[in-house]
């Protein structure tokens, strides 16, 4: 039981995530560390969020107009690899976007931000080590990297256009974790540290008559704590389940000719931190299928968002079902939907966004040797 449902619970809880606190695509897990063995995973997957409001007209009249949707798609991936060292030591390799934006406004809407677009691209290569303690306890650690890059033109203010260096900057992680496997009981509890990059970028806009300003600026990849936890309610059957804060406040990213030279706000700045809850169940029908259902959770702050990211919170349920395929392989595959938190962006140039929401869909193969 407990081989086939944490992975289809691992699932439900990550592959097919939404976008959390805005620009967050992974909920850098531990789980694998905890699977038996040596083990290896390759998932794929890929959300589609729908996000339009109505604001100013690109006369800036008052007159209102439809914005269309301005959020992209975007595919995910993580490959793991874990090795049981010793006895008491295993080991990890995790390499995955953990973060990442594309927003895209399209044009020939009348809307203010027609044409504005902004990427935001990243890798992150995670090592971990769990030591395991007497009494069930263990001991979590390891290192984190993350290769980053952004791009942003917003014509509407004035003409302006970035793009920065690609950065590679060090973090780190640690933890403990108790475990009862008589029952499938298990709760980790997760530290992961801030990461700063400091950018060099190439801004331009109207103020220099479109020549190019070589600038640098520094931002910050915030901090969080995860909270994973699940054990057996029943016969088959796997209660399970997260919460995660991040410490959103610490990001900002305001390009020095932007915020300085044009009197902008940042780009991407977070008036409050967000708790994530998930809450599932997971059940073993035979020898060869299991299941999860899980819900997920992120209150709306009421504050007012950027036009980059004009999301609040969020409600989904996602469907997972796993399949052993043989005795060392098994294969996952789930679903999500997502009712995205209506938004009102900043008040100067101000947006409504509401009735948005986004599938998500992702498979997992798991290989144990």
């Amino acid at each position: 039981m407990k081989k086939i449902l944490m992975t289809a619970s691992a699932l439900a809880l990550g592959a097919t995530a939404a976008t959390a606190g805005g620009i967050e695509r992974s909920s850098q897990s531990t789980a694998i560390l905890f699977e038996k063995g040596n083990y290896a995973e390759l998932n794929f997957g890929g959300f589609s969020p729908d996000v339009s409001g109505v604001g100013l007209n690109a006369a800036m009249t008052g007159r209102s107009a439809h914005s269309g949707d301005m959020a992209g798609g975007y595919g995910t991936y993580s490959f793991g690899y874990k090795v049981a060292l010793t006895d008491k030591i295993d080991a990890a390799v995790v390499l995955e976007n953990a973060i990442g934006a594309d927003v895209n406004y399209p044009t020939g809407t009348d809307y203010f931000l027609q044409g504005s677009t902004a990427t935001i691209d990243n890798t992150s290569l995670t090592g971990m080590l769990r030591y395991k303690l007497p009494q069930n306890f263990s001991m979590i650690g390891g290192i984190r990297a993350l290769r980053t890059s952004g791009v942003v033109s917003l014509p509407a203010v004035g003409a302006y256009r970035m793009s920065s260096s690609t950065e590679t900057d060090f973090g780190y992680l640690v933890g403990v974790a108790w475990e009862k496997p008589e029952i499938a009981a298990r709760v980790a509890l997760t530290y992961n540290s801030k990461i700063t990059h400091d950018f060099e970028a190439r801004e331009s806009s109207a103020y220099t008559g479109g020549a190019t300003l070589d600038t640098v600026f520094s931002t910050t990849i915030p901090e969080s704590v995860n909270l994973e936890f699940q054990t057996g309610i029943a016969r088959d059957t796997l209660l399970f389940g997260s919460v995660r804060w991040v410490h959103w406040t610490q990001l900002e990213i305001a390009p020095t000719h932007y915020t300085v030279d044009m009197g902008q706000d940042p780009l991407v700045a977070y008036k409050d931190n967000t708790f994530t809850y998930s809450l599932g169940v997971g059940r073993k029908f035979n020898d060869k299928w299991s299941g999860a259902v899980v819900l997920g959770y992120e209150k709306s702050s009421g504050e007012t968002t950027g036009n980059l990211g004009p999301t609040d919170g969020f409600r989904s349920i996602a469907f997972a079902g796993t399949y052993q395929a043989t005795d060392n392989v098994k294969i996952t595959a789930g679903v999500r939907y997502v009712d995205i938190g209506d938004a009102v962006t900043n008040p100067l140039i101000s947006g409504d966004f509401s009735d948005n929401s986004g599938w998500g869909a992702g498979v997992r193969v798991g290989i144990t040797f």
